[in-house]
């Protein structure tokens, strides 16, 4: 059975994206922060007669809680076929003034939305290194295009956060640079875009469904040998191709 790992996957976007790959044959490991949340959740796929479910505790903006997920799932599994970085942040004030923000609320978004998956990926490289297959998903969004906000015409132009935005552009060039280290390899490393989506996160203020958003996180999870590697998907910003520009 295939193995995978979501982070911030007790709720929302990261629980429904562990429901599918759980329909799907995979043995799906939540992430959790808080880890009563997380066997709250798997509850609930239980229910629904998902039983290839485990529960970790991980804070990604904590190195000491991270390491511990990692000890953790070797304890149960020597093989990781699939690494989500779903977990993610605004930031207070949810789009802050670049001129007045706060630096600690950029520090903290940061922490999560980008050093969190610097540390989560490297902690499970060598599970990930096992498979004949393996895919690192780094969810993502649009508004992380630097190309689409340089476009005053693009509908979400005037949302220029000072934190939540920026942190998303440097998880893109992450992706890139972790793309290329690991081009030789069998290894598929790619930013998706789960859309503007109504949860939790944005008071519920997004147009597509939690059940959409989460197919297209398990669309690349799952791809093929041929599948690329190194890019930014969303098909929010490009219907046709299923990409955004960087």
């Amino acid at each position: 059975m295939k193995t995978a790992f979501i982070t911030g996957a007790n709720k929302s976007i990261g629980l429904e994206t562990a429901r599918q790959l759980a329909q799907k044959g995979f043995f799906v490991y939540i992430g959790s922060r808080d880890l009563e949340k997380g066997r709250a959740a798997a509850v609930k796929l239980a229910a629904a007669g998902l039983t290839n479910i485990g529960v970790v505790r991980i804070d990604v903006s904590d190195p000491a809680s991270i390491a511990e997920a990692g000890r953790t799932l070797r304890n149960r599994i020597s093989v990781l076929d699939v690494l989500i970085n779903n977990a993610g942040i605004r930031g207070q004030g949810g789009f802050q003034d670049p001129l007045t923000v706060d630096l600690a609320i950029i520090r903290e978004v940061f922490e999560t939305n980008f050093f969190g998956v610097i540390a989560v990926t490297q902690t499970m490289i060598d599970l990930l290194r096992a498979s004949p297959a393996p895919r690192i998903i780094n969810v993502t969004s649009g508004l992380a295009s630097l190309t689409l906000h340089s476009d005053p015409s693009w509908r979400f132009a005037p949302f220029k956060g000072a934190a939540y935005g920026p942190s998303k552009t440097a998880l893109n060039a992450y992706t890139v640079s972790l793309a290329y280290a690991l081009k030789d390899t069998p290894f598929k490393v790619n930013a998706v875009d789960p859309g503007y989506t109504a949860t939790d996160f944005n008071n519920h203020r997004g147009m597509g469904t939690i059940e959409d958003a989460a197919s297209r996180i398990v669309r690349y999870a799952l791809m093929g040998e041929d599948g690329p590697t190194g890019r930014y998907f969303s098909d929010d910003n490009n219907p046709a191709t299923g990409e955004s520009p960087w």
